[in-house]
C-alpha cells in the first residue's frame, strides 16, 4: 500500500481527514449496544435526530455514500424499472454498476449542465407506456455535484424538478453526499430536501470529517425496508454507537467549517483564473470542489509538478484536475498552493 507523506498538502479529496481528539473522546464515551437488535442508544438517537433535521420520518445508518444510494433505488425501484440520473451522476461512474446488480434497473443517463438535471431534459423521458418499454421510476439528483464541480442546485431548480416529478408520478432520490455543503453555500433549509425527495442519501465522511458513515432518510415504511436490505447486503453492524458519535460530533462542530473551504478554494481558484496556462471557470466554483483545466500539457504532468512542490491532487480527465478543500487544509498550505499553481500558470 502506498504510504502518503504526511508534509503533502493532500487536496485529493475530503475524504482523507482523520478524527481528531475530541471527536475520538466523543466516540469513546459513546452509550452503545448491538444495533442489529436495536439497542444501539447513540445510533437510535442520531437517526432520529438527522431523520428530523430534514423533516424526514426515519434515517438508517450506513457504512457508505454508496450504500445508502443504493437502498435508496432499492426501496423505490422494482427489477426492470429505469432511473433517470445526469451523466455526470455518482451513480452511475462510481457505484460499479451497483444499481443493475443488486436492485435489477436500468440506469438511464441525460447530458445535464455540470452535473445537474432540469426540467426541459426530462420532458418526454418517461417510458412504460408499452410492454417492450422499461418503466421509468425515479429520478435521481446529486446536490452538491462531484463531477460536476461541487455546483448547487437552487431552490427554484429543486422545486420545478419535484413539481414534473409529481405531474409524472415519478419519484426523486437525492444523493446528499456534500448536502452540507449545498445547503452552506445555498442557505436553503434541510426541511425543504425532505420536501423535494423521497429518499435522501447525507454523507458524514466527506467535508464533515468523520472517519465513516452515511445515511439513508425516507419514510418509516422505506426505512425498515432498507434496514432489511443493509443487512442482506453485510451492513448490519453492531456497536456502531462508535461511528455514530464521530458522525454526529462532525456534524455539530465541523458543519461551520465548510465556509472556509469554500473560501479557500475560491481563493486558489482565482489564482487560476488570472494565469495563462490553466483555466477555470469561476461562475461554476460554489463550493469546495475545484475543477481546473490544463492548457499547454495533460493533467498528468501538471500533478506531478504539483506533487514535486509538496501538492496532491488528482486528474478528473485528460486536461481537468480536481482539487478539493477540507478543514485540514489551513490559509497557510492555500498560500503555497497558490503560490505553486501560479508558477505553474505562467511558465
Amino acid at each position: 500500500m502506498k504510504k502518503q507523506n504526511k508534509n503533502m498538502i493532500d487536496l485529493r479529496s475530503d475524504t482523507i481527514t482523520r478524527p481528531t481528539q475530541e471527536m475520538l473522546d466523543a466516540m469513546m464515551h459513546a452509550k452503545v449496544g448491538d444495533d442489529v437488535f436495536g439497542e444501539d442508544e447513540t445510533v437510535n438517537k442520531f437517526q432520529d435526530k438527522v431523520a428530523g433535521l430534514f423533516g424526514m420520518e426515519a434515517g438508517l445508518y450506513v457504512p457508505s455514500g454508496t450504500m445508502s444510494n443504493q437502498l435508496g433505488v432499492k426501496v423505490l425501484t422494482e427489477p426492470g424499472d429505469e432511473i433517470l440520473i445526469d451523466e455526470k451522476g455518482h451513480i452511475f461512474n462510481y457505484e460499479t454498476g451497483a444499481a443493475s446488480v443488486l436492485s435489477g434497473v436500468q440506469v438511464r443517463t441525460l447530458p445535464g449542465k455540470n452535473g445537474k438535471l432540469n426540467t426541459t431534459l426530462l420532458e418526454h423521458t418517461k417510458r412504460g407506456h408499452f410492454d417492450w418499454e422499461p418503466r421509468t421510476r425515479v429520478i435521481s439528483l446529486e446536490n452538491t455535484t462531484n463531477k460536476g464541480g461541487g455546483v448547487c442546485y437552487t431552490k427554484e431548480e429543486l422545486r420545478e424538478i419535484k413539481t414534473f416529478a409529481d405531474a409524472e408520478n415519478l419519484l426523486v432520490h437525492l444523493d446528499g453526499a456534500r448536502i452540507w455543503n449545498a445547503i452552506t453555500e445555498t442557505e436553503i433549509e434541510p426541511k425543504f430536501f425532505g420536501e423535494i425527495a423521497d429518499t435522501i442519501s447525507v454523507c458524514f465522511s466527506k467535508g464533515l470529517g468523520a472517519p465513516v458513515g452515511s445515511m439513508l432518510l425516507s419514510s418509516k415504511e422505506r426505512i425498515a425496508k432498507a434496514r432489511r436490505y443493509r443487512k442482506m447486503w453485510g451492513g448490519g453492524m453492531r456497536q456502531v454507537g462508535l461511528l455514530a458519535a464521530a458522525a454526529d460530533y462532525a456534524l455539530e462542530n465541523n458543519w461551520a467549517k465548510l465556509k472556509d473551504d469554500h473560501r479557500r478554494a475560491k481563493e486558489v481558484g482565482q489564482v487560476i483564473f488570472d494565469s495563462k496556462f490553466l483555466a477555470v471557470d469561476m461562475n461554476t466554483l460554489q463550493t469546495n470542489i475545484l475543477l481546473f483545466d490544463t492548457v499547454k500539457e495533460p493533467a498528468e504532468k501538471v500533478i506531478e509538478k504539483l506533487h514535486q512542490k509538496g501538492i496532491q491532487m488528482i486528474p478528473f480527465g485528460p486536461n481537468t484536475i480536481r482539487a478539493t478543500f477540507h478543514f485540514e487544509i489551513t490559509d497557510e498550505d492555500v498560500k503555497v498552493v497558490k503560490q505553486a499553481l501560479a508558477e505553474i500558470g505562467e511558465a
